[in-house]
């Protein structure tokens, strides 16, 4: 069995429940990433805030500018997902695909003994699954009468 400590993401980047979802945008824009962790001063994981949870709290940019929500007045703390599904790094990953699949979400914090470990998404499971297929496919014999 492979742990998910084998492809989890350590380099974590993590928000405060007090910061603005300005931030939190940028954050999420510059590093490249659909979920950041919410965790307070002492480390603990509070939350997860996801890309389509901070974009369906940010309001149109086609409201009218005076009355309209800006990114910088909503707190982390207002949206984020505080009702979290974590997983153990030495769990399997076969386990946590499927978890993801059947709840339909696109992260799992890796908690172990309550110190916040890591993140594994789908992203990580689909370089899983290239990993699969590059390694399926250079077991194939090669047919000498094929053309590229």
């Amino acid at each position: 069995m492979i742990d998910i400590e084998t492809i989890m993401s350590t380099d974590l980047i993590t928000v405060s429940p007090e910061d603005d979802l300005d931030m939190a945008r940028m954050l999420m824009r510059d590093n490249r990433i659909h979920h950041l962790l919410v965790t307070g001063d002492d480390g603990i994981l509070q939350g997860i805030l996801s890309l389509s949870d901070l974009l369906a709290a940010t309001d149109s940019f086609l409201r009218e500018e005076e009355s309209r929500l800006h990114p910088r007045d909503i707190k982390v703390k207002e949206i984020m997902v505080t009702d979290l599904a974590t997983v153990d790094e030495h769990a399997g990953l076969r386990q946590a695909a499927l978890f993801l699949e059947k709840h339909r979400i696109g992260c799992l914090p890796v908690v172990t003994d309550g110190e916040l470990r890591g993140i594994i998404t789908d992203t990580d499971f689909i370089g899983v699954a290239i990993n699969l297929l590059e390694q399926l496919e250079s077991m194939e014999p090669l047919d000498s009468g094929e053309t590229f």
